[in-house]
């Protein structure tokens, strides 16, 4: 079994065995027993990178089986430099999410558990896919067990939310499906998206394709107008579902622009790039607008997700390689910001049962050490120098001036936003003095919450500091993937 096998079924092995034989544990088995798969899981993506051959723009670590001989679909796989850090990244997360919620979740754990480790196979399958419909099957299983831990394990409108996540999700991918069926006739018989590349496909059928893609990948991101659903489940979603849900779940909308609308429509993507810019610009601006007046923290992070994911479709749209470079830095970076934003909300809601901002300030007071982390992260949220937050959206706004001053402007004016809703909500909730009881009783982070926040703040200042690894991982696969667009690259 190849290594990308091993990152997809040895999670799901270990989900599927807890969800069988895991009432016969006890909850602390089960919890270090999914520890162990998410461990695992993470080792085995580990030799992907070291054994990852940088500067080569093609796939690696290849297998391809024959899957369903009357269909030709295969069970093929591969990862290049877009896919890898994705790849990672989602084993990573998944250890977080499980250490993250050791003590919250007490009922039903082995499925809780079990149901976060078959939702990162499933993710990683996705982000290594390369028959067109074995990338669907993944992109819809990761529905089920997010659909669950949201609908079991989220707060009082739980049910609601996950109906919303399901069908709005749902929805887009029923026509991308008729897309991928089309395809599929149009190629003689192939699911193997390298064929897709090469269709010689006309201007109508680019545009009808690229807008059947756009309804599913645009719910996922989600892009304005159709993110309506993003701050409800967020809301409702335990603190892992949410660090999940924003840090790899919001990324596999984006990588599917990377995957299908790009290679596989380009004289469409470019047709229809006014379309794409106006919204992305929308969603960073307007939507950063109303991250501004949130009065639930939640909330006003979901918003915020929405505003940075404008910035990764808007660098895709740009066609050139500063830009579309910077929104793959950017998805890795929002992965480690955004998880760890809802994961400080958590440790504050485990406390006080309460995201209203206006029920806490002075939490600085009790918990100095948490404090000190939130500033961290909240300050990467904002976009600053020298963490994670900043240096994908630097590299598109400065890509957005090279295509049009106008743009990088709009796109410049987030990091205003962003610092404004990003501060104020830091000011309200941590700074001055004591605002009441609840907050004076409040006792600083234990040694796992300090644990979790301490790797997520090492990967979000590393990234910050010194991106060039990840950079040379993806350069020649965006220059490979400029090219075969046809886009004449700007200086």
């Amino acid at each position: 079994m190849g290594l990308l096998s091993l990152a997809i079924w040895v999670p799901i092995f270990f989900g599927v065995a807890l969800l069988v034989l895991g009432r016969h544990f006890s909850a602390q088995q089960v919890r270090w027993l999914a520890l162990l798969g998410s461990l695992l899981g993470l080792a085995v993506t580990l030799p992907l990178y070291t054994g990852f051959e940088i500067g080569a723009a093609g796939f690696q670590f290849v297998e391809k089986v024959l899957w369903i001989e009357r269909f030709n679909v295969h069970y093929h796989l591969g990862v290049d430099g877009i896919s890898l850090w994705l790849i990672l990244l989602t084993a990573f997360t998944t250890v977080i999410a499980v250490v993250a919620s050791w003590e919250s979740i007490t009922e039903r754990v082995h499925q809780y558990m079990a149901a976060f480790l078959i939702l990162s196979g499933a993710m990683i399958g996705v982000f290594s896919a390369q028959d067109a419909l074995l990338f669907f099957l993944f992109f819809e299983a990761t529905l089920i067990p997010m659909y669950l831990i949201i609908g079991i394990w989220g707060g009082p409108n739980r049910i609601y939310a996950a109906y919303k996540f399901f069908l709005y999700t749902l929805l887009g991918s029923l026509l991308m499906l008729l897309a991928l069926i089309y395809l599929y006739n149009a190629s003689g018989g192939s699911f193997d998206l390298q064929d897709w590349y090469q269709l010689p496909l006309t201007s109508t059928e680019q545009t009808l394709l690229f807008l059947a893609f756009l309804a599913a990948f645009a719910v996922k991101v989600p892009m304005w107008p159709v993110h309506t659903w993003l701050p409800d489940v967020h809301v409702e979603a335990p603190t892992a579902g949410s660090a999940v849900l924003a840090a790899i779940m919001l990324k596999l909308g984006a990588y599917g622009f990377l995957r299908f609308s790009l290679p596989i429509t380009p004289d469409a993507s470019q047709d229809l790039a006014w379309l794409m810019i106006a919204l992305s610009l929308i969603a960073v601006i307007y939507v950063g607008l109303v991250a501004l007046v949130q009065q639930d923290m939640k909330k006003l992070v979901a918003y915020s997700s929405v505003a940075h994911m404008g910035f990764v479709t808007l660098g895709f749209f740009l066609f050139n390689e500063l830009a579309l470079a910077g929104a793959i830095v950017q998805m890795i970076a929002h992965g480690f910001v955004s998880a760890a934003m809802f994961l400080c909300i958590g440790v504050l809601y485990d406390r006080m049962h309460s995201r209203e901002i206006a029920d806490y300030g002075g939490v600085i007071n009790p918990m100095p050490k948490f404090a000190a982390f939130a500033l961290l992260f909240t300050m990467a949220n904002a976009g600053m120098p020298g963490t994670a937050g900043f240096v994908g959206e630097w590299m598109v706004i400065l890509g957005a001036v090279q295509a049009n001053f106008w743009i990088g402007l709009g796109a410049a004016t987030a990091l205003i936003l962003g610092a404004a809703y990003s501060l104020l909500m830091f000011k309200r909730v941590y700074l001055g003095a004591v605002a009441n009881d609840n907050v004076k009783a409040l006792f600083d982070i234990n040694a796992r919450e300090y644990g979790v926040l301490a790797v997520l703040a090492l990967a979000v200042l590393f990234m910050g500091i010194y991106p060039k690894p990840f950079t040379d991982v993806m350069m020649p696969a965006v220059t490979e993937l400029l090219l075969h667009i046809s886009v004449t690259k700007l200086p």
